[in-house]
């Protein structure tokens, strides 16, 4: 069974960055897709990035040009870093894995459902 923890929120400034983390215990993440989701009070949830086992990377329209997937298989982590940070960012993060789903649909508005989720981790963008 995967379990996966989410780390590295908090509260940040407008125009800020920061650096999520998922990280993979009592298996590996080698051979899943993983997307970074996110929701916002009273929003329906949004997946904002998503990454192939080989290591191609998807953004979804509100985050393209902000943000950056990337994975260290060796390490079982995945990582998220976003740039330029706004008020429309806040929200909790969660990050989710799947052996099928496909990168273009996790990102999509239509979404797509996972086999693994982490509890998520609290971005507030205030000044």
């Amino acid at each position: 069974q995967l379990q996966l923890v989410e780390s590295g929120g908090g509260l940040v400034q407008p125009g800020e960055s920061l650096k999520l983390s998922c990280a993979a215990s009592a298996s590996t993440l080698e051979g899943y897709t993983i997307g970074w989701f996110r929701q916002a009070p009273g929003k329906r949830r949004e997946g904002v990035s998503c990454i192939t086992n080989d290591g191609t990377t998807y953004y979804s329209d509100s985050v393209k040009g902000r943000a950056a997937i990337s994975r260290d298989n060796a390490k079982n982590t995945v990582y998220l870093e976003m740039n330029t940070l706004n008020p429309d960012d806040t929200a909790k993060y969660y990050c989710a894995a799947s052996v099928f789903a496909p990168c273009v649909v996790v990102v999509s508005p239509y979404g797509q459902p996972m086999d693994y989720w982490g509890k998520g981790t609290l971005v507030t963008v205030s000044s």
